[in-house]
């Protein structure tokens, strides 16, 4: 995967959290994974269609997720990551692959499509991807951790 692939979404991911009541993001660490990986929580996914294909992921684990979602309510008590929680999440998952792919166009890649968001839960789950190699991105948002999942070509 070409790197050039991840700055759009970094700029996406920059733009979209502060919208949304966060603080601060940190950039802690860029690792690449092969096409199959394991994750404990959430991932909201969303499938990347037009010159580019694949998939772009978010996922964090449950009570990270709850505390997200509280944070886009106004700070409305999570105790459960019932459907609202889930659609709140979500749905910050579809802006920012939406952002990202105005970024994309603005560096000369148009006519990008996303698909709705998808979210998966579970504990020891397993992801796989359709691509050789998938890049994550770890961040830090205020106190909440988030891996980004690229795997685009």
């Amino acid at each position: 995967m070409d790197v050039k692939l991840i700055n759009p979404i970094l700029s996406a991911f920059g733009e979209i959290i502060p919208q949304i009541g966060f603080q601060t993001i940190e950039k802690k660490s860029l690792s690449v994974v092969g096409s199959t990986f394991k994750y404990d929580g959430i991932l909201i996914s969303l499938s990347v269609v037009g010159p580019i294909k694949g998939v772009i992921m978010i996922g964090m684990d449950v009570d990270s997720a709850k505390r997200f979602a509280s944070r886009m309510m106004m700070g409305m008590e999570v105790l459960e990551f019932d459907q609202l929680a889930q659609s709140a999440v979500s749905e910050m998952g579809n802006m920012v692959c939406a952002n990202a792919c105005t970024q994309y166009s603005k560096s000369g890649i148009a006519g990008l499509d996303i698909s709705p968001p998808i979210l998966m839960i579970a504990q020891g789950g397993q992801a796989t991807l359709s691509v050789p190699k998938t890049i994550v991105i770890h961040f830090l948002v205020d106190d909440i951790e988030i891996k980004v999942y690229v795997g685009l070509v």
